[in-house]
């Protein structure tokens, strides 16, 4: 849900003809950023959130394993296609094709919709929630881009060179979508904050992870 847009269902206008019926999870999410900013995270349960959105709690679970989850509904699904993104990259250094996938993937994702766990989070009491269930995500996608690496620069998985590429790589774009979420409406792209925080990254790390039968 946009951290610019929290309303009430009964407030929210009708939809306009044509525009695209949002999913369950969409739903679940909004109506979750209402009920932890009038409730707080820890006085919300799922089936108020449930209720809220106007599905079953068996709807919740088919969609998230954990209250959690709701926090990154939009960049789960915006992050769920760079395995994809790397597998079909071709013409790049193995650093470089990292870049260009994640700022691929931040292009991808809708300008309006900043994660309210980012901006909101004080205000809905969500506590270490967020850097948990945050942390979570950029291990998997550490793994992601780490096997990448390893796999295009001819390298065994627990190589320094990877590991650290990986890291870095991952932390810095990880902290421009921060940066751009607390960033106000003003707000420029997220492709482009991610694109000027990688840069940097990828010119220094380029040299280190050469393709396979590289110099």
């Amino acid at each position: 849900m946009s951290d610019d847009a929290l309303r009430r269902p009964d407030d929210a206008p009708a939809r306009p003809l044509g525009r695209p019926r949002r999913s369950s999870a969409e739903m679940l999410a909004d109506a979750a950023a209402e009920l932890f900013l009038e409730a707080g995270w820890s006085g919300t349960t799922v089936d108020q959130i449930a209720r809220r959105a106007g599905v079953s709690r068996g709807t919740f679970f088919n969609w998230f394993d954990a209250k959690s989850d709701l926090f990154w509904v939009d960049l789960d699904a915006s992050t769920a296609g760079l395995g994809d993104l790397l597998r079909a990259s071709s013409g790049l250094s193995p650093v470089r094709a990292v870049a260009a996938a994640l700022v691929a993937v931040a292009r991808q994702h809708p300008a309006d919709r900043v994660p309210w766990a980012l901006t909101q989070a004080d205000a809905m009491g969500l506590g270490d929630e967020v850097v948990a269930s945050a942390a979570v995500r950029g291990v998997r996608l550490r793994a992601v881009v780490a096997a990448y690496l390893a796999e295009a620069a001819g390298r065994p998985r627990d190589d320094l060179d990877v590991e650290v590429a990986a890291s870095v790589l991952i932390a810095a774009a990880a902290t421009s979508v921060v940066t751009w979420a607390g960033s106000g409406v003003g707000r420029p792209a997220l492709g482009d904050v991610v694109e000027r925080a990688l840069s940097p990254v990828a010119d220094g790390l380029d040299d280190r992870l050469p393709p396979t039968g590289g110099a």
